[in-house]
């Protein structure tokens, strides 16, 4: 599903508040091919959960980011996300789909609390070929602030969107590419990135609620920072050291509290109309966040689930020497929502 807009090769732009990424997918073979992966941090406060603070110093760092990866086109795959955008699970009168796109935005006035008059709206039925005289839809709404602000700052690099997607959606498309097995019941996918770690709940692979957490890596370094005297590059070392440190785990504690919380207030919103009418059965993290260690047996213990790390390239063909210059272990987990839009194939 997506807001906007069949190339052989599709380039993303995910642009983070800790990191810009750009990934490139070949689709002339047949199966898509990762071919070209490239990452930039942003300076701190540059973009505050999803809002960019600093056009200049972004739109600088996509050109940089442009220039050093050897990507020529002007076309993009992007996506929006947070608190402006709404992803609902609705029953409607069964329709086609052309009717319903005639009626959908009167359906989501009963449903998005935002201005209808400035809202970009899209939706997808859900069971298309059921019977009945109701049918589910998956509604989303993205205020139109939204979407214009990310594309004036493509337009100011000279990129333009073929695509404009949902972060959530692109998460699931990765994901459900390399973790097929996921199809059926209920599964949770987090990720955790540097402000906002975002919930997906997929019901029979579907995705059909997301939720937004205000905590991220960067919340775990200033509280590293504020409470244990760490400078911003040791607290960052923490964060990312193979084994886990003992002065970390009670804030790691603390906050994994938070996530799962989180976790459990979606699930518990989501279950009464689950599909398969039961609870969340398993658990997938990726992001940034995910390679922290010991978060993975922090949500395990507290939700009782299995937890397992997301890799967006378990089953993705990689081209040769796309991570000569990278850890593919450290780079990989940070590349589920790029892989997830690069994926998509503009008309």
């Amino acid at each position: 599903m997506a807001l906007f807009g069949r190339n052989k090769t599709t380039v993303a732009l995910d642009i983070g508040s800790g990191l810009i990424k750009l990934v490139q997918i070949s689709h002339g073979s047949g199966e898509p091919v990762l071919t070209k992966v490239a990452t930039t941090q942003v300076v701190d406060d540059a973009i505050v959960e999803g809002e960019v603070m600093d056009k200049g110093i972004v739109a600088d760092a996509i050109r940089g980011l442009l220039a050093s990866s050897g990507i020529k086109t002007k076309k993009v795959v992007t996506a929006v996300g947070g608190r402006d955008v709404i992803i609902k699970k609705i029953t409607m009168d069964r329709m086609k789909e052309g009717e319903a796109r005639e009626v959908i935005r009167w359906e989501a006035e009963q449903h998005v609390p935002f201005d209808m008059d400035n809202v970009e709206l899209d939706f997808q039925i859900l069971d298309p070929d059921a019977d009945g005289l109701q049918m589910t839809v998956l509604l989303v709404a993205a205020k139109r602030e939204l979407v214009e602000t990310k594309m004036a700052l493509l337009a100011d690099v000279g990129l333009e969107p073929s695509i404009i997607d949902i972060d959530a959606f692109a998460l699931h498309n990765a994901f459900r590419i390399n973790h097929p097995d996921t199809a059926r019941g209920v599964v949770g996918l987090v990720n955790v990135g540097h402000e906002t770690t975002n919930v997906n709940i997929l019901d029979d692979g579907v995705p059909v609620l997301t939720r937004d957490i205000m905590i991220g890596t960067r919340r775990l370094r200033e509280d590293l920072q504020r409470e244990r005297g760490l400078s911003a590059e040791e607290a960052e070392r923490m964060l990312q050291a193979p084994e886990l440190d003992p002065a970390l785990k009670p804030y790691l504690e603390s906050r994994g509290e938070e996530i799962a919380v989180g976790i459990e207030r979606a699930a518990a919103f989501l279950q009464s109309g689950s599909r398969s009418g039961g609870g969340v059965s398993r658990l997938f993290v990726t992001g940034g966040g995910s390679r922290i260690p010991g978060l993975t047996r922090v949500l395990a213990d507290r939700l009782r689930l299995p937890v397992t790390q997301a890799n967006p390239i378990e089953r993705l063909q990689v081209a040769e020497g796309v991570f000569d210059t990278m850890e593919v272990d450290e780079v990989a987990p940070l590349l589920m929502l790029p892989i997830g839009l690069a994926l998509r194939q503009a008309a």
